[in-house]
């Protein structure tokens, strides 16, 4: 089930659609003597020394946060690995930003200026930003590590960009449905955070009855343990709809705001009506369309513009006209 439930249209700042890629930052340039404690030069790695701690130089360069991204964001993005697997490679010294070698985080960079290389390649920075919807079949997971080495929803997606992408939520390896891929972390956020009330909408198949008492109380919520605290939280639906009734089988619409952990299938479960089908066909107003299982295509601007007003609210209320007073008096 999902786990779901900055700057962007809609809030005075200009959301970079027609680019759709890392923004430039800072101009600033490295000079010689700026080069943050702990770093490698390319001279001095040969003599195996290493640059003297100076909290003054520390504070400058690549350590100024106001230059762009960080460092394994920026390698993440370009598909090099998983954050945590591309700050192993800092720390190992194989990541060199303008011919210096970087050992230690926190690093910022600029990815359209700074030149960045991984054991002596150069690393494609300032990718364009991809975002992606796909028909996740059952028996597909969306993680993007797993020890056990099942398929995973990334495998489905070749983009010819060949950037690197995650889910924006997730749905568990027996449901299926709508699922976004992209590399906008900003998109993403926008989408999964709790205070933006994005709707996403379920066909769900259940086992037995289900009555309209059992209705009310979902749409009202029950109690379900804390993932991480274990202690008891309400969670609800925002709305159910039976669309079919059959003696041994119920099949309903619901649609939730809230996301926690494969909440559909452990509020039916409490109710005595574990779920047998789940599919996800709908995310603000992106539906799943005429996709089948396993195809992908390229959202348009249009539906990305779409997703944010849809996160943010963005609502065009017209204004009233004032009245104009009579001076005629």
């Amino acid at each position: 089930m999902d786990s779901d439930a900055d700057c962007c249209m809609g809030t005075g700042v200009a959301y970079p659609f027609s680019r759709y890629r890392f923004f430039a930052m800072s101009p600033h340039r490295p000079q010689p003597d700026d080069v943050p404690a702990g770093w490698i030069t390319p001279d001095s790695a040969d003599a195996g020394h290493v640059l003297p701690p100076n909290k003054a130089q520390g504070q400058g360069y690549m350590q100024d946060s106001n230059r762009g991204p960080r460092l394994q964001k920026v390698l993440a993005a370009a598909g090099i690995g998983s954050r945590r697997a591309c700050e192993t490679l800092v720390e190992e010294g194989a990541v060199c930003v303008n011919g210096i070698a970087i050992t230690s985080l926190p690093a910022w960079v600029d990815p359209q200026r700074d030149s960045i290389t991984v054991h002596g390649s150069k690393v494609r920075t300032g990718a364009p930003t991809v975002c992606v919807m796909l028909f996740k079949p059952r028996g597909v997971i969306c993680s993007s590590a797993d020890p056990q080495e099942r398929r995973q929803a990334l495998d489905l997606v070749q983009h010819p960009s060949k950037v690197r992408l995650y889910s924006i939520g997730r749905l568990d390896m027996d449901s299926s449905g709508l699922l976004l891929l992209t590399n906008d972390g900003r998109l993403a956020n926008l989408l999964s955070h709790p205070k933006h009330h994005v709707r996403r909408v379920y066909e769900i198949s259940v086992k037995g009855q289900v009555d309209e008492s059992t209705v009310r109380r979902l749409e009202r919520g029950i109690n379900l343990p804390d993932e991480r605290t274990g202690k008891p939280r309400s969670a609800r639906f925002h709305s159910v709809r039976i669309t079919r009734a059959q003696r041994d089988r119920t099949t309903m619409r619901v649609v939730l705001t809230e996301g926690r952990n494969r909440q559909i299938r452990r509020m039916m479960l409490a109710l005595g009506h574990p779920v047998r089908k789940l599919r996800r066909t709908a995310i603000g107003p992106l539906k799943l369309g005429d996709l089948r299982p396993g195809q992908w295509r390229d959202l348009t601007e249009r539906e990305v513009r779409l997703l944010q007003d849809a996160a943010i609210g963005k609502t065009r209320k017209k204004k009233t006209p004032k009245k104009r007073r009579d001076q005629s008096a």
